[in-house]
């Protein structure tokens, strides 16, 4: 890249692109916004990543695939799965955002075409569904921290459970909450990179901070030890187990958000002075730490809490409750860590509030992430970002309603949903196999930027092979494991998590996106029509907007490679 120009406001100037890029030729851009400093980029990242995934499903998710030596084996393939899976596809994800300078939906439109359009749109939408019941799970942490600076925590399982169940499934304060937590994510995109990056500096600090002291305090616990001791022990037989493999993939992409395509609009106000590959290096490590300390504090917060209360309990019984997924898989963070917070006594209640306080600026940091996925879609379709943030606001309102008002619906779409990251990841790989592996690796990361870590060949054989037999291997495992152990329903029934219902949700949402793409191309075809027939010049596909036309960089060059 050379004279790479930012311009001022409300400009719009001419950038040539070397011929090493884009061949000879000039294109007309407007000014785009960047992140002010390399620390805000770097929270604002960190922010996107590091949510609810981390505290409230990773220890879930870690004592579901634990025997009873321990939970070692799961880390390790959650390990794996981040070299082999998340950071190679983050990789894809940072480039085409920075490259493009679009969200998801643009972003596939100018790099592979409008036969792969479609791609990008399913991979927006999965994550739309995401958020719909992520807000309401966001909205019940808000509730708890006030709850219980007004109350005090209930002494055992039953009492918990009642105050959730009078809340969450017999109140209509989930509506309420719900609808701050929108409210509060769509202030925080108002102004683009420039009111993100100005929360993310603020809530990821304090959520780190809050984070640090609750596991510093875990580990002072008597028999804390016990617990890491369980967590960090293989059972070395878990290995063969599916379910260990297929949960640690999805676990692992719900961390990093690999495949959710959040961070092409966060990497679209990067410049090529942001080494993309640093970031999606870093972040994605950083990210997965704060799991491991959040499946440390937990898992020594219970240990030490019952054996403390039962001296007679087994390791058996203190992971049967931490694997007690209650309503909506929230069995652990809202039933037992009140009830844990209050065997320590009078700071237990400040604990609580802090832990829940953790917890809310965590997703609320995932969620700004999916709000400006969404906003910076449409805004990719020439409508002004204010009314793009009053369409999403409404829209994962109203939907999420649904989550907010039944709870079956909630774990129904945390079930169907979160394993769809896994078919985000493929799309991905389309792109990349469109683009051309090779010119992806050297013209969207290496040659595009600058001060950054060189993407070697390797990274073109795990893109190509590894990841899409990887990725094939756990959806045949997933599949298999849950025709052959339904979990309370036949496989081919409509129950809440059953493999017919999946199926057919993800075919309702395919053939959505078909019948939308065709209208849209009906609606384009007419168009171009009409300007035929008036004389008007004929705007490229890759035109970011009317008032400015970009050839694709690719084309001007060597249309052949691709």
């Amino acid at each position: 890249m050379s004279d790479e120009k930012i311009f001022s406001d409300d400009k719009e100037e001419s950038v040539s692109i070397s011929s090493s890029v884009a061949g000879s030729g000039k294109y007309t851009v407007k000014k785009q916004t960047r992140f002010s400093t390399p620390l805000a980029l770097f929270l604002s990242c960190l922010g996107c990543v590091v949510g609810t995934g981390n505290i409230w499903r990773f220890p879930r998710i870690l004592a579901n695939n634990s025997q009873d030596e321990g939970c070692l084996v799961f880390i390790i393939v959650w390990v794996i799965f981040l070299l082999l899976w998340s950071i190679p596809i983050l990789i894809v994800e940072y480039g085409t955002g920075r490259f493009t300078q679009k969200a998801v939906i643009g972003s596939f439109q100018e790099l592979g075409g409008a036969k792969v359009t479609w791609c990008g749109a399913w991979i927006c939408l999965v994550s739309f569904c995401i958020s719909c019941y992520y807000v309401v799970i966001l909205g019940w942490c808000f509730y708890y921290i006030i709850y219980f600076i007004a109350n005090e925590l209930p002494q055992d399982a039953t009492e918990s459970r009642k105050i959730f169940k009078d809340f969450a499934e017999d109140s209509y304060w989930p509506i309420l909450t719900t609808g701050i937590a929108v409210l509060l994510a769509a202030l925080s995109v108002s102004k683009g990179v420039k009111t993100i990056e100005k929360v993310c500096t603020y809530l990821v600090p304090v959520l780190l901070l809050i984070l640090l002291f609750t596991f510093v305090w875990s580990l002072t616990r008597e028999y804390a030890d016990v617990g890491i001791k369980y967590m960090f022990t293989p059972h070395w037989d878990s290995f063969s187990n599916p379910r260990v493999w297929v949960d640690a993939v999805t676990q692992n992409a719900f961390d990093t958000g690999a495949g959710a395509g959040l961070l092409i609009p966060y990497a679209a106000y990067m410049s090529k002075h942001h080494g993309i590959v640093r970031y999606a290096t870093v972040v994605p490590t950083v990210n997965n730490l704060v799991s491991l300390i959040s499946g440390i504090t937990i898992f020594s917060t219970v240990f030490s809490s019952l054996i403390a209360s039962t001296p007679y309990v087994t390791n058996s019984d203190i992971v049967g409750i931490i694997k007690d997924s209650g309503p909506g898989s929230t069995g652990l963070t809202f039933i037992w860590i009140p009830v844990l917070f209050e065997s320590v006594g009078v700071f237990g209640r400040v604990l609580a509030c802090l832990f829940f306080l953790c917890l809310s600026l965590a997703g609320l940091t995932s969620i700004i992430a999916s709000f400006e996925l969404f906003t910076h879609t449409l805004v990719d379709f020439n409508l002004r970002r204010p009314f793009a943030i009053l369409i999403n606001t409404c829209l994962i309102f109203g939907f999420g309603m649904l989550s907010a008002t039944n709870i079956n619906i909630l774990t129904n779409q945390d079930f169907v949903w979160s394993f769809a990251l896994i078919i985000n990841g493929f799309m991905l790989i389309i792109l990349v196999f469109k683009v051309g592996v090779r010119n992806f690796r050297e013209r969207v990361i290496n040659s595009f930027g600058s001060d950054d870590w060189r993407l070697n060949i390797a990274w073109e054989w795990i893109i190509a092979v590894i990841v899409p037999l990887e990725g094939l291997a756990v959806i045949v495992w997933w599949s298999v494991d849950l025709i052959e152990s339904p979990p309370g329903d036949e496989w081919y029934e409509f129950g809440r998590e059953t493999f017919l219902t999946t199926i057919v949700q993800w075919l309702g949402l395919l053939i959505l996106i078909i019948l939308t793409n065709i209208l849209v191309s009906c609606v384009c075809h007419w168009r171009r029509k009409k300007r035929d027939q008036e004389g008007a010049p004929v705007l490229t596909r890759y035109s970011p907007n009317y008032s400015a036309t970009r050839e694709n960089p690719f084309r001007q060059q060597d249309q052949a490679n691709l």
